[in-house]
């Protein structure tokens, strides 16, 4: 794979009227972004038949920075409105950018029934364990024991495994990395978004400033290394037990299936309808 540079892929994919971006110094998004944008230029896939759809939040605001078409919609709705483009235009290819609180809270039921229709949008999900934007309240994947502004004495309530939710759901495909592993999010990007139905790719995305500072790790680095201390590859982790898997997250690939689209399963329906009405030509 032939890494083009960061100016080379800002030149061509952001719009320069809109930069710099919002995102805080040591912010995990810009990774993100850029290893989207970059499997996007190595699978040679047209931006013009390409869909960015978010809802509120730091990374929502990605559609906006991007010289793509988009949406920026409201809280928690980004797969509803991605929803009726894919089925308004099935040739468009659908990437929702989301949070972890705009994904696994507000959004949650979206996102289950987004998944159990097998809906045809491949989804970046930073997961930073807080509300970046809005104070810096615990999300529902904050671990037990790190801090926020609802938890200034440490999260006592289970965490959502995302990744594990988006499996049991039925998605076709499911990785999780933390930004520090580029290639692996880079290559993982690109099966997801040459599948059919529902994939996800969720990175692990350092927030110094909300998250951080509340947790005594102010700099990008200090979270990265903590990621390190804390991710556990899906191989390793088959041989640990649940106690040595506590605290832990497990990082991979965890589901590479090919079950039929929402799109396909809908045109298939359309065409028993009208059979079974006399319709048919």
């Amino acid at each position: 794979m032939y890494l083009k540079s960061a100016y080379d892929i800002r030149d061509k994919y952001l719009r320069k009227d809109m930069l710099p971006t919002i995102f805080c110094p040591g912010c995990g998004i810009g990774s993100a972004l850029q290893y989207t944008l970059r499997a996007i230029d190595d699978l040679g896939l047209n931006p013009d038949e390409i869909v960015w759809v978010s809802g509120i939040g730091c990374s929502s605001r990605v559609p906006g920075f991007v010289n793509f078409d988009g949406l920026h919609t409201t809280h928690g709705r980004a797969l509803a409105f991605a929803t009726g483009i894919k089925l308004a235009n099935p040739d468009l290819k659908i990437i929702a950018f989301m949070g972890d609180g705009d994904a696994a809270a507000i959004g949650g039921n979206h996102f289950i029934h987004a998944i159990r229709r097998n809906l045809d949008v491949t989804v970046i999900l930073i997961n930073n364990f807080t509300y970046g934007m809005t104070g810096g309240q615990v999300a529902p994947t904050a671990l037990k024991g790190l801090r926020g502004t609802t938890a200034p004495y440490g999260q006592f309530e289970n965490p959502f495994d995302i990744a594990d939710l988006a499996v049991s759901a039925g998605a076709n495909y499911v990785a999780r990395w933390s930004v520090f592993n580029y290639l692996q999010g880079i290559n993982s990007i690109k099966k997801a978004l040459q599948k059919e139905g529902f994939t996800l790719v969720e990175f692990l995305s350092p927030c110094p400033i909300s998250f951080g500072r509340r947790n005594r790790m102010k700099t990008a680095p200090e979270l990265l290394r903590w990621y390190q201390k804390i991710t556990v590859p899906l191989a390793k982790a088959k041989k640990m037990s649940p106690e040595e898997l506590e605290g832990k997250i497990v990082i991979g690939e965890f589901v590479d299936r090919d079950r039929p689209g929402l799109v396909r399963e809908y045109e298939a329906y359309k065409k028993r309808a009208k059979k079974m009405m006399g319709w048919e030509e």
